[in-house]
């Protein structure tokens, strides 16, 4: 009787971050269908859990020093997936159709900047900071159009036909530009800080959690409103000490 072959121990270890990218594009794709069936709360939970296991295969690739190029491409593909064409779809089935070509030219133009912003990132990777992304990550996007959509339990019956469709609109457009903007969003995978201040970076990640775990619906919003907001704050802090530098170095060379 043969001896059934096992797969040698590094491509096992390859396939783990790769089943978790496929992972991620299977909520992709059941998110679409829960749009087109209507139940936008589902899509919206879909991408969010999809984010989950975007963030897990780089993990893993990293920790198990298994990245590659493969994987590089994979992980874009299903993150133009989940990531572009979902959460285009849910906007527009769900508020932008009303208004005809305006709404579907928002939605396209949320995949396709989710696009170019994938393809630039892929570029720019070997050499831009880890320190901070360069546009707002379209998970971070899609993102924030699911948590508004979890959000809209808490807005009133009046405002659900008037104000929030025109929102939404405005928050397609706002968000298909801060990806393709060179505007600097903070990665959080400087962990030197973190570790210097162990203690009192767990407390304020139990803290964190446990005040979003109270009000999931509202503080999901509320926290992915608040790093778009943090994106141009953060490239004007980083403009301001970039200046101040400038201007002491040059200060300097004159005193020399």
């Amino acid at each position: 009787m043969a001896k059934e072959k096992k797969l040698p121990r590094h491509k096992s270890v390859y396939l783990l971050p790769n089943l978790l990218t496929t992972a991620s594009l299977f909520l992709g794709f059941l998110g679409l269908t829960w749009a087109i069936k209507g139940d936008y709360a589902s899509c919206a939970l879909c991408i969010l859990s999809s984010c989950v296991f975007d963030g897990l295969d780089g993990k893993v690739a990293r920790l198990t020093g298994t990245t590659s190029e493969f994987g590089v491409q994979l992980d874009s593909l299903a993150d133009l997936v989940a990531f572009g064409v979902v959460p285009a779809t849910m906007a527009y089935l769900w508020m932008l159709n009303d208004f005809g070509r305006l709404g579907l030219m928002a939605a396209f133009l949320f995949m396709a900047c989710g696009a170019l912003r994938l393809a630039r990132f892929n570029v720019q990777a070997a050499t831009s900071s880890k320190k901070h992304f360069v546009g707002l990550p379209i998970p971070a996007a899609a993102c924030t159009l699911a948590t508004l959509v979890l959000f809209t339990e808490y807005v009133p019956e009046q405002y659900m036909h008037s104000v929030l469709p025109i929102f939404t609109l405005g928050l397609v457009y706002v968000l298909s530009f801060f990806m393709v903007s060179t505007v600097r969003f903070y990665s959080f995978k400087e962990i030197s800080a973190f570790k210097a201040h162990a203690f009192s970076w767990m407390v304020t990640a139990v803290l964190l959690f446990s005040l979003i775990a109270s009000r999931p619906k509202v503080l999901g919003f509320v926290f992915f409103m608040g790093y778009l907001i943090s994106g141009p704050i953060y490239t004007l802090v980083l403009l301001s000490r970039y200046g101040k530098r400038l201007l002491r170095d040059s200060s300097s060379e004159e005193l020399g």
